[in-house]
């Protein structure tokens, strides 16, 4: 074992993939639904690794921490700047406004409390689980006129009163949000029958947009043997599909076999009994065509044929802005079938009227050669590759870290986004720019999570190896009264932004859950919202406002540490 504590003295960088190791693992495991989270679980490793006076050189910290930034903004950048449109402007104020209640209610709290700037910065860090605020804090402690011994002392506070505030950060804000939020807008049953009025306005029932309400429902090919008397002396596939279009379900005929010969389809293609049809469609709607069409066959030969999804970016010159009934009723759309949207990262609703952004990721199924017809119709064939664009990468965070060293006085004090707050504004801008000109720029999504978790985790684990030794001291000053003040921290945000989402600018209920939960960059309480709501409306506004809270929070690490 001395052995051992001595080869991590010698190469530090082991301490650190055993800090990754077993915070990732302790992340994992789950007491009931509660857990304490990857970034926590490697902070507290760290903090113990900490305890064999470890030492590891600052530039690596700091070149993960920038990775991780850069692949935030990049992530979130073009629905950043697509709020700043007409539309989208009421979701940018709100969040902008729950932001500075986020941070005024920290640095309150802490003037209150007595608080110094280190602890201020990781009361605002953990209470609004936004861990980038430790990096960024750092940096601006680091650019103050004070002794190296001052800024030693507040700099080893931050994850203390992080590691402290963060549990009830993550937990209480999903059960605040999704216990305690449809009690303010009006009670649960009344916030899930509003749920489905807004998804029946935005065609999730039968008789409007047909098979668009579960967003997330697989698009199958099912095949069945023709015995309905309907088909008398014959009808044609375009009958068909007309027939089953106006009973409220959206299928296709996409293979037939008559007579033991399989045929290319035709629309004037004439059904007959006895044919046996291949059918497309959302899941929900091609299950139980027996009980109409005939019996189900199962037959490797008939449905042995060339089917795909693929990837589409939605471009500006394409079909950003324009709804998912707009979309669907294209010519070249014929047999396809929009199967999820992804914006941000986040899965919306795949709603008649849920309206398609630049930089949207569109899956597409259908037949191969259909499919590829509608996705070089609809944008930026994204097909997945490993490889990153590291060029792109390389300079983003070089011109961001360039820009943000920039700096002004003002009363000796020096203010600057500092290279954190550059590398962050750089991917904001290298991930719009990515969503207008899709040719160049590709972070592949696994890739993307490296950068974001692996990043922002490495950063964490150097921060609590370096705390390690003066964690427990501080962990005694602070008291456990940090942890009720960083729960007041965390649920008066919460509690403000469900009060301006219904009577400021009154919001539908679904919005006003998902705004709150975005401006706060809470993913995990968007999960427990659409648990509770029955519904997936509420993503509907958690992505404008995510990336506007992933933004300002991680700029009010400057912020806070001035303030104080």
């Amino acid at each position: 074992m001395e052995w051992i504590i001595n080869q991590l003295r010698v190469h530090p960088e082991l301490a650190i993939f055993l800090t990754l190791f077993a915070g990732f693992w302790i992340g994992r495991l789950k007491i009931g639904k509660f857990s304490l989270g990857t970034v926590t679980s490697v902070l507290l490793v760290g903090v113990l690794v900490g305890q064999l006076d470890i030492t590891v050189d600052g530039p690596m910290k700091a070149v993960f921490f920038l990775l991780f930034l850069f692949a935030v903004g990049y992530k979130v950048g073009p629905q950043f700047f697509r709020g700043l449109k007409k539309d989208g402007l009421p979701q940018v104020g709100f969040a902008v406004l729950m932001c500075i209640v986020s941070l005024v209610s920290a640095w309150a709290l802490a003037k209150i409390m007595g608080y110094h700037v280190g602890e201020a910065a990781g009361l605002l860090a953990g209470s609004q689980t936004i861990s980038a605020v430790i990096g960024v804090a750092e940096d601006t402690i680091n650019g103050l006129s004070i002794s190296d011994a001052q800024k030693a002392t507040f700099i080893n506070a931050i994850p203390v009163a992080y590691a402290v505030t963060y549990i009830f950060g993550t937990a209480g804000s999903a059960w605040i949000l999704a216990s305690l939020g449809p009690k303010f807008l009006g009670g649960l049953e009344k916030v899930k029958a509003d749920c489905r009025e807004l998804e029946a306005q935005m065609g999730s029932s039968e008789a409007d947009e047909p098979g668009f309400a579960p967003a997330l429902r697989p698009v199958v090919f099912r095949a069945y043997k023709i015995t309905n008397k309907w088909f008398g002396k014959g009808k044609r596939v375009t009958d068909l599909e007309s027939y089953l279009n106006e009973q409220g379900k959206r299928l296709f005929v996409e293979r037939i076999r008559q007579r033991g010969v399989v045929k290319e389809v035709t629309p004037n293609l004439i059904l007959k009994e006895n044919d046996e049809v291949v059918l497309s469609g959302r899941r929900e709607f091609v299950i139980g065509e027996e009980d109409w069409l005939g019996p189900e066959v199962i037959d490797a030969q008939l449905l042995d044929f060339p089917a795909e999804t693929l990837p589409v970016m939605v471009t500006r010159k394409t079909f950003a802005g324009e709804t998912v009934s707009a979309i669907r009723s294209q010519k070249f759309m014929h047999g396809v079938s929009i199967r999820s949207i992804k914006r941000a990262g986040i899965h919306v609703p795949v709603l008649a009227q849920t309206v398609v952004d630049s930089g949207d990721m569109l899956e597409l199924t259908g037949m191969k050669h259909e499919v590829e017809t509608a996705a070089k119709q609809m944008g930026y064939i994204d097909r997945p590759t490993n490889q990153t664009d590291m060029i792109f990468v390389g300079l983003g965070i070089l011109v961001g870290g360039l820009v943000g060293a920039l700096s002004i006085h003002l009363g000796g004090i020096p203010i600057s986004l500092s290279t954190s707050g550059g590398a962050l504004i750089a991917g904001l801008l290298f991930g719009w720019l990515r969503s207008k000109h899709p040719t160049f720029g590709g972070i592949p999504e696994p890739s993307l999570w490296v950068l974001n978790n692996v990043g922002l985790n490495m950063f964490i684990a150097v921060v609590g190896i370096a705390a390690g030794p003066s964690f427990v001291t501080g962990f005694q000053e602070v008291g456990a009264s940090l942890f009720l003040v960083g729960a007041a921290a965390t649920t008066i945000p919460l509690i403000s932004g469900l009060l301006m989402g219904r009577y400021l600018f009154k919001f539908h209920p679904a919005l006003t859950l998902g705004c709150t939960a975005g401006a706060r960059t809470t993913t995990a309480a968007l999960g427990a919202i659409q648990d509770a709501v029955e519904s997936e409306t509420p993503a509907l506004g958690y992505t404008v406002t995510y990336a506007v809270g992933n933004t300002l929070l991680i700029i009010w690490g400057v912020f806070i540490v001035l303030m104080m």
